[in-house]
C-alpha cells in the first residue's frame, strides 16, 4: 500500500516490473543522453538503477507512489505511452521481448 493509503494493483505491478527491467534503465540512460545531448562518458549505460527509474516514471506521470496509476487515469495514460514507447525502442533494438 502506498504511504497515502492508495493500493495498488496491475498498473502498479506493471511499473515496478518495468523500473526492475535492465532494459528500462538503459532505455533511461540512452534517452536522457539523447534529450540532452550528452556523450556516453558523460552518462554511461548502466548509470540507472530499480530507485532512479521509479523516480523517473513517478515524476513522468505526475505522482508520488506507483500505486496511483490505477487510480488516476491521466496517470494511467501517461503510463500506457511510456510503456509502449519502451517496448518500441526495445524492439528496434533487436532485443527479445
Amino acid at each position: 500500500m502506498a504511504a497515502n493509503g492508495t493500493k495498488g494493483g496491475q498498473l502498479a505491478r506493471q511499473a515496478a516490473m518495468l523500473c526492475q527491467d535492465a532494459q528500462f534503465q538503459l532505455y533511461l540512460d540512452r534517452r536522457r543522453r539523447t534529450k540532452h545531448g550528452m556523450t556516453e562518458s558523460q552518462l554511461p549505460d548502466g548509470t540507472h538503477n530499480t530507485e532512479d527509474a521509479r523516480d523517473w516514471l513517478c515524476a513522468a506521470c505526475q505522482i508520488q507512489s506507483r500505486a496511483e496509476l490505477d487510480h488516476h487515469v491521466t496517470a494511467a495514460a501517461t503510463f500506457r505511452r511510456i510503456r509502449q514507447r519502451f517496448f518500441a525502442w526495445k524492439h528496434h533494438q533487436g532485443s527479445p521481448a
